[in-house]
């Protein structure tokens, strides 16, 4: 599974890259708007730092609209995938965008059936969005779950994404059902690591290396 690294921080995507666990990047507008720079300046400088996929959002909701956006991003680095929300419109311009060869990941995904959707209008990825499900008192891996299962019945090409990403228990069920890639928070990647036993025995190994005579 693929891990890509959802946030807009460069200095966060310089840390997940130095650990070798940056394979991608999402990014949204929220995520942006956090920065207070300029989204054209923070999109070119991590799709130069990054070889992997980066996800840039269009913020039409018209098909129009989001086509014009769409190859606009897509100029800006042959690594750009463009977001586009799993509306009617979204869906037409994702269909549009595979025509001509521009990579998409469906965002907003909320239901297996709007990623069935997704995959038959020919998007990269699809991301079905966990934690906000979990919010409402719904399951999200069970629909990440059915996506998968979907998509290997009729061997669909578009990858599963999974967002909204809050812990670790979300990263494992992930791992476990087969998805193609977690977008993860840079925070909760630190929690990945760590561990309390892990914790008390490298205290416990550095403290009996104290009593080992060095000479």
């Amino acid at each position: 599974m693929q891990f890509f690294i959802d946030s807009a921080d460069v200095g966060e995507i310089q840390k997940a890259l130095a650990m070798g666990l940056c394979d991608g990047v999402t990014t949204n507008p929220s995520l942006v708007a956090r920065t207070g720079r300029k989204f054209s300046e923070v999109l070119k400088e991590i799709t130069a730092l990054v070889p992997g996929p980066v996800s840039a959002e269009v913020t039409a909701v018209d098909h129009a609209g989001m086509m014009k956006e769409a190859r606009a991003l897509a100029k800006v680095a042959d690594n750009v995938v463009v977001k586009v929300p799993l509306i009617v419109e979204g869906l037409r311009a994702v269909r549009s965008l595979a025509a001509e060869g521009i990579r998409t990941n469906v965002t907003l995904c909320f239901s297996p059936v709007q990623a069935l959707l997704a995959a038959k209008a020919g998007a990269t990825y699809v991301s079905p969005f966990v934690g906000r499900l979990d919010d409402v008192s719904e399951d999200g891996m069970a629909m990440v779950s059915q996506i998968v299962e979907i998509y290997r019945s009729y061997d669909f090409a578009t990858k599963v994404l999974v967002a909204s990403v809050r812990h670790p228990v979300h990263v494992l069920e992930a791992a476990r059902l087969g998805a193609d890639v977690a977008t993860i928070p840079f925070a909760v990647i630190g929690q990945l690591a760590n561990h309390p036993l892990t914790e008390i025995g490298l205290k416990k190994f550095l403290a009996d290396w104290e009593k080992v005579p060095k000479e």
